[in-house]
């Protein structure tokens, strides 16, 4: 809004207000705002969210058990009049918010119920997301893609770009969700991929030489796009302020679903798919690689491979002279179970339990891998063409 103003109130209130027609300035007042909105207001009203009821299968569930979860719900509504107010909004952008804040209700809905909803009901959910924010976000046009190694760029139709890109969305908010573990671990990574993808989007995609120069595709929205991430990353900032440990809050699947998703819209408007491996590396490997285990292990199953982990014996049936009774017959067992069972996943479960890392750890070497493994993988991607 202030945007579309800029040039009334340069003119009728005051020279200085020209200054909100430029694209960096609304960047640092969003993010600015954002945090500042978030931090001091979430306090205030966290009083109204479910709290945790801890799981049983999860690492530290007593210390989360009883703390306001789906801290996500209010903080989005928080962050929607800071962007209306600072982003540059186009109907395309109305369109897709839309969908984000349907992605926050679903995750919210689900905090807050007392029987916690099944896997397969929360994929249909992300994928009927997905699947919608792709329509909005292509507008069932061609939709110009580059890719690494391969200079120049061409039109993937919305029949293709559709379900690939539902895809890529579902994988970025479940790999988010997952990661949501230890105490500002998903937050705090998601910051990062917001920064990187932020600055790519301003500085290369939405900047007309610079993108020439790097022979990718220009996207004339990449500043507008750069505006609403980083003002979405100074909520986050704020809640983060929050959520460090020991956490106060929790942002629950309200805030995870958000957040995955509009990583995943982030990459889309780059216009290349595979920056997703390059901002948002750890959380792939975290959370996405629990994804694969499990639908690896449920093929295996319908293969008839046993898939059961390996069996310790119990220690009170270990007396000397006494015997432990045989563990149950398996059935045939492919070697690749048997490593999948050795690593626990989401990963930060393996590093805590398996590693004896404490949280803090955890959260500060995930950030050291993605901070520097991302500038890497942008160069190859970027200036290898």
């Amino acid at each position: 809004m202030l945007y579309y103003f800029s040039a009334f109130l340069n003119e009728h209130v005051w020279g200085p207000f020209r200054l909100l027609g430029s694209y960096l300035v609304l960047i640092g007042l969003g993010a600015a705002l954002g945090a500042l909105v978030v931090g001091f207001l979430l306090p205030v009203l966290w009083r109204i969210l479910p709290t945790d009821r801890g799981r049983a299968h999860a690492q530290n569930a007593l210390a989360a058990k009883g703390k306001p979860t789906g801290a996500g719900f209010i903080c989005v509504l928080l962050l929607l009049p800071v962007l209306l107010l600072v982003v540059p909004l186009s109907m395309k952008m109305v369109t897709i918010i839309v969908c984000l804040v349907l992605a926050m209700v679903t995750g919210y809905l689900d905090d807050r119920s007392i029987t916690p909803w099944g896997d397969y009901f929360k994929g249909s959910l992300d994928i009927i997301v997905a699947v919608l924010t792709s329509m909005a976000f292509c507008q069932f046009q061609a939709v110009a893609c580059w890719l690494p190694f391969v200079k120049g760029d061409f039109l993937m139709p919305a029949w293709a770009f559709i379900p690939l890109a539902s895809l890529l969305l579902w994988m970025t908010i479940n790999a988010t969700n997952c990661s949501d573990g230890v105490d500002g671990l998903a937050g705090s990574l998601t910051m990062l991929s917001l920064f990187y993808l932020g600055i790519f989007l301003y500085v290369v995609i939405g900047h007309r030489e610079a993108a020439a120069y790097l022979l990718v595709r220009h996207n004339p929205e990449g500043a507008r796009w750069a505006v609403l991430l980083f003002t979405v990353m100074g909520g986050l900032a704020g809640y983060l302020w929050h959520n460090a440990e020991p956490s106060r809050v929790l942002m629950g699947d309200a805030g995870s679903r958000f957040l995955g998703l509009l990583v995943g819209v982030a990459v889309l408007a780059s216009g290349n798919p595979l920056v997703i491996l390059v901002v948002a590396p750890v959380v792939l490997v975290n959370g996405g690689s629990g994804i694969v285990k499990i639908a690896l292990l449920r093929m295996f199953k319908r293969m008839g491979f046993d898939v059961r982990a390996p069996q310790k014996p119990s220690p009170q049936l270990t007396l000397p002279g006494i015997l432990p009774p045989p563990p149950p017959a398996p059935g045939q067992q492919s070697p690749l179970v048997a490593i999948l069972h050795r690593v626990r996943f989401p990963l930060h479960d393996h590093c805590r339990k398996n590693l004896a890392w404490s949280n803090a750890q955890v959260l500060l070497r995930f950030m050291l891998v993605q901070s520097f493994l991302t500038p890497l993988l942008f160069v190859i991607l970027v200036k290898l063409r």
